[in-house]
């Protein structure tokens, strides 16, 4: 059973996540909260797998709440939910500490979804939302993508596209190869460098 926090300032939102998470017989709501200063108590009391967590709210916002919760416990992973225009929030949320960001009009199977992957472990980002913090990240760092020690000459083909914001579609039919071939190279990528996520990934090809 997952156990998940629901953190956001307005109650809509809150009882749809609420309702859509209820009907799950792998994840159990175990608690909600309205603002940073409370999702940091109740995550301490009720150690959540996942906080799911709204950024901009009254107070103590998403982003302090995210570090405070996570230097605490470390092990819980804090899923952010956000809105398409909120860019300025995404990359200090990433700095945070939050394992994944998703549209709050995400369909509810990818909310489900985001939320089972964070439990296990994965990075679940939006297509949306990944694009824009990998392109932020290029123009922080505008080097050129560098080799790296260790990589076959394909998985530095799919880094070096990675560093330019690529998604997996788009690397794989630059690449010619398959969908499936670009994740696993991905995946092989990240144990290598040590990256996190693919935002971190991006970095590390430019020398971040």
């Amino acid at each position: 059973m997952i156990r998940v926090l629901l953190v956001d300032d307005q109650h809509l939102i809150r009882a749809g996540l609420r309702m859509l998470c209820d009907a799950q017989p792998d994840i159990e709501v175990v608690g909600e909260a309205d603002n940073g200063r409370d999702a940091i108590t109740l995550a301490a009391r009720l150690v959540p797998d996942v906080v799911v967590m709204d950024l901009r709210m009254p107070g103590v916002d998403g982003i302090t709440a995210t570090s405070r919760i996570l230097a605490d416990r470390p092990a819980t992973r804090v899923l952010v939910l956000t809105t398409f225009g909120d860019d300025d929030h995404l990359y200090p949320a990433l700095t945070a500490g939050a394992c994944g960001f998703l549209l709050k009009d995400a369909p509810p199977a990818d909310l489900l979804d985001g939320v089972r992957r964070a439990a296990v472990g994965d990075s679940p980002f939006s297509q949306e939302v990944l694009h824009r913090l990998v392109q932020r990240a290029v123009h922080a760092r505008p080097e050129r993508p560098q080799p790296a020690p260790g990589l076959t000459a394909r998985e530095q083909d799919v880094l070096n596209l990675v560093a330019e914001g690529l998604s997996n579609a788009e690397i794989a039919d630059r690449l010619h190869i398959g969908v499936t071939t670009v994740k696993t190279h991905i995946t092989s990528l990240m144990t290598k460098t040590n990256s996190p996520n693919r935002v971190r990934l991006a970095l590390f090809a430019r020398g971040g």
